[in-house]
């Protein structure tokens, strides 16, 4: 992957990598500034198993104790659980500090305001004007910062859970099931494992110990799973789960031993909610069509959004919408809190096996299918990046005109998503990674992966024209 000298600022906040593009000067001066957006009032700060958390911790605290606020730390935990804490204490606000899915070697932090609702896009133009101006509130030498601890958090989200009214956890239990869980030896480890015994599960563990080394890529894609798959089929599990580093997402590894894309999570999720409550469902641009034929199977409304966890609960305010999420195995429950919970993820999609009385793989054939492909170019800066996109806009635009045939609708609600009858393509500049991101998805596999390297083969002729 490609060295930034600058961190990566977007929706999802801030990341890097230490010691290169993340110092714990950067962290302080984002600390100061958020400490200010909160007025000097109570914020909660968590973070997840990397090795460099803890520096990146005293960086924070530095920024928020100059800036007079009330610090209360949970921990190490998941960043789902740091936002509900801080929607349980009505906090002015919350730091997680982590990298979700990136690469070990980086880390950042994540911006929660008011009672753990992640930052408007106004918010956040105000939080990055303080940064940018350095206007910062800094208190005096007998009004500074405070610290306290937030004992056992994690027991706080668990009963959340089992109080949902989509939980019957007697049900799960009497279901005995056997459950392999791969917790990248991430924050998910602290809380994933107690739930599903909680629930009457057996559980297999792989990658549930803190010590911040990962055993396998954080972002749990199929390819990086090769051990719980095999996990699953020796131990003859029901189901499999692997999280991300701070477990605001989960994927699932059928009872064949197949790993299958976070598409499936948020499918089967919101199948499973919409047999329970009936409303809108809220997703992505790049989010499958799956979605789009259960929202036709149960009457409802399905409203697409630009990629980010922010964007999606934007508009679920917005629709009142009762399920929501992104194809990477993040689901955003109401009832819970407006964030991507992996942890939620778990219980709903047990209690729908439960329930259904069928294997994950009689699940997933009965489901309506398309084959997506996933790619990306690593780009030298985030300007590179908006240079291309800006190209290719170009040409899809005379590809229009030039030929109705060719593209049925063009989509610009976050990069550049081309529509036809029984296919689509997405290109986008990536908001966590110093990549153009690449997403199709097509009736076969070989159609979505042709799709995919046409548009890589773009790029990469395209970029050959930028004054890099």
């Amino acid at each position: 992957m490609n060295k930034l000298k600058d961190p990566i600022i977007s929706v999802s906040g801030v990341r890097g990598q230490v010691g290169i593009s993340l110092d714990a000067r950067t962290i302080t001066r984002f600390a100061m500034a958020f400490g200010t957006f909160a007025d000097g009032k109570t914020v909660v700060i968590g973070r997840d198993s990397r090795t460099s958390s803890p520096m990146i911790r005293h960086a924070v605290l530095a920024g928020l104790f100059a800036t007079g606020c009330h610090v209360i730390d949970v921990g190490l935990c998941p960043t789902p659980t740091v936002l509900m804490i801080t929607k349980h204490l009505n906090a002015a606000g919350s730091i997680t500090i982590t990298a979700s899915h990136n690469p070990v070697e980086w880390n950042g932090i994540e911006f929660a305001s008011k009672a753990g609702k992640l930052l408007t896009q106004t918010e956040r133009d105000k939080l990055m004007g303080i940064y940018d101006t350095e206007n910062f509130t800094l208190a005096a030498w007998d009004k500074q910062g405070t610290l306290e601890e937030y004992k056992e958090p994690t027991a706080h989200h668990l009963t959340q859970i089992f109080n949902s009214q989509w939980l019957d956890a007697d049900l799960v239990r009497n279901a005995n099931l056997k459950v392999a869980l791969d917790c990248g030896n991430g924050a998910g480890c602290v809380i994933s494992p107690s739930l599903l015994r909680e629930l009457g599960c057996e559980v297999v563990e792989i990658n549930c110990v803190l010590d911040g080394n990962f055993n396998r890529p954080a972002e749990p894609t199929p390819d990086a799973l090769s051990q719980l798959c095999e996990t699953v089929l020796e131990t003859d599990a029901d189901i499999g789960f692997a999280h991300d580093g701070d477990a605001d997402r989960v994927v699932v590894v059928t009872d064949s031993g197949v790993a299958l894309s976070g598409e499936w999570t948020l499918a089967f999720v919101v199948d499973f909610i919409l047999n329970k409550i009936k409303g809108d469902i809220v997703a992505t641009v790049i989010t499958s069509r799956m979605i789009d034929d259960i929202a036709a199977k149960h009457g409802v409304s399905l409203h697409r959004t630009k990629v980010g966890v922010g964007w999606v609960v934007e508009k679920m305010h917005e629709v009142n919408a009762v399920i929501g999420g992104e194809g990477t195995g993040g689901v955003i429950y109401p009832s819970l809190n407006y964030t991507t919970d992996g942890i939620a993820s778990i219980a709903a999609i047990v209690q729908y096996l439960a329930e259904s009385k069928s294997s994950v793989t009689e699940l997933v054939d009965a489901m309506p299918r398309y084959e997506m492909c996933r790619k990306k170019v690593e780009i030298p800066s985030q300007e590179v990046a908006t240079k291309l996109v800006e190209l290719v806009l170009k040409e899809y635009e005379a590809e229009c005109t030039t030929d109705i045939e060719s593209i049925q609708h063009l989509d610009l609600t976050d990069g550049i998503k081309c529509v036809w009858d029984d296919h689509w393509i997405n290109i986008r500049k990536s908001g966590t990674e110093p990549v153009i991101r690449v997403f199709s998805e097509a009736p076969s596999e070989t159609q979505a992966e042709e799709l995919c390297n046409q548009e890589v083969d773009r790029l990469q002729t395209l970029m050959k024209q930028i004054n890099l």
